[in-house]
């Protein structure tokens, strides 16, 4: 049977003072949020699948410079950078877009907008291209979504001495991951916000999807790397639970989305506070964002494209033709058409700093206490 991975081994692998990950956000976060979770002694994490190469690498500079430099590359404090692994876009998938964008088109005549037009992926998967960018900064962490990276790449991430995550969504994942050089697994439960990161079958596919609290204690059975719990991860006492299942950490995503350092627009703050008309505080997993299962906020959208379900394009192209009906809702102050993200425990959101969020979520890694005051583990 596989040993059990602790939290100090997570602190060790990660050269952190707490085993805690602040969740990598896309759209919602830059540098400013990664820097402020990292200085409070958790893992900051910088969405980087949606950046152009020159604000990446702009990132990069403010994070690193935020953290501290050593002697040549690489920062003081410990911080990850984070990546998707989907297939590339081809000629099929730019069909099924332009079928898409037809299907959209009575929204956008609704609205008074033009009739949406292709606009290609917003989202590249992880190359070569991106790795000789991010190879300069050495970052000490690389985590991934949607499965690995080709062994190539995988290789060129560990010869610099990064350490890797990837998400799980199954037990079968999460083997396959370890098998294939993970560090540590995330084990993404179905309460999870954003999206899901499921990679082993068809992307619309979601049977085997668990609940936190079943799919991680199966995950850390199957396997001996550090296995990181996510998925309505927001307090002391949700840490605290995750810990005696054997998780050695924990990934924090939604608790994180109105603190002042990050960029969650004011539309997404409204909402989340349950303060914006046709935004229910319940949330719904959908692919009609970007063409991947993914959990947000139920608003119109959720609502009303199930009626149109059957045209989604693959991953991510969707995006592209809700992007004028995105823009003209949120300069009206409604957010009908932006994808909400959000994990199911949204009460947990707080306008305080990261840090506060990162001394809330250590206070549960001492389950004997209930209390926020925590020995560091490293």
């Amino acid at each position: 049977m596989p040993s059990r991975a602790s939290p100090e081994d997570l602190c060790r692998l990660l050269g952190l003072r707490h085993p805690i990950i602040q969740a990598p956000m896309a759209g919602v976060q830059g540098h400013e949020l990664a820097a402020a979770a990292s200085r409070a002694g958790a893992l900051g994490s910088l969405p980087s699948a949606t950046f152009s190469a020159e604000v990446l690498e702009a990132e990069l500079q403010a994070l690193t410079a935020a953290l501290g430099a050593r002697d040549g590359p690489g920062t003081a404090l410990p911080w990850a950078l984070n990546f998707f692994c989907h297939r590339p876009t081809d000629a099929q998938a730019l069909q099924a877009e332009a079928a898409w964008c037809k299907a959209v088109t009575p929204w956008a005549r609704q609205a008074g907008l033009p009739p949406p037009a292709s606009a290609g992926a917003a989202r590249a998967p992880f190359s070569a291209a991106l790795a000789d960018l991010i190879e300069p900064f050495r970052p000490p962490v690389v985590s991934f979504h949607f499965g690995l990276p080709a062994p190539d790449l995988l290789a060129r991430v560990q010869a610099w001495g990064a350490k890797v995550l990837s998400s799980a969504t199954t037990v079968e994942e999460a083997v396959w991951l370890q098998a294939n050089g993970a560090d540590a697994v995330i084990a993404q439960g179905w309460e999870a916000g954003g999206h899901r990161g499921h990679f082993l079958k068809p992307d619309l596919d979601l049977s085997g999807q668990a609940g936190l609290f079943a799919l991680l204690p199966r995950i850390v059975a199957a396997v001996h790397i550090p296995v990181i719990a996510a998925g309505a991860i927001v307090n002391a006492a949700s840490v605290r639970a995750a810990l005696a299942l054997g998780a050695a950490g924990v990934q924090a995503g939604t608790a994180f989305l109105c603190c002042p350092e990050a960029r969650t627009s004011a539309v997404h703050r409204a909402a989340l506070a349950g303060a914006l008309p046709g935004v229910e505080s319940d949330t719904a997993v959908t692919a009609a964002f970007t063409g991947r299962p993914a959990r947000a906020l139920v608003n119109r959208w959720v609502r009303e494209s199930a009626a149109v379900q059957v045209h989604i394009p693959p991953f991510p192209l969707a995006a592209g033709a809700l992007a004028g009906l995105r823009q003209a809702a949120e300069a009206a102050g409604q957010g009908d058409f932006s994808p909400l993200w959000a994990g199911q425990n949204t009460r947990a959101c707080r306008t305080v700093p990261a840090a506060e969020v990162v001394r809330e979520l250590a206070g549960g890694l001492n389950p004997s206490s209930t209390s926020r005051s925590l020995e560091p583990c490293a």
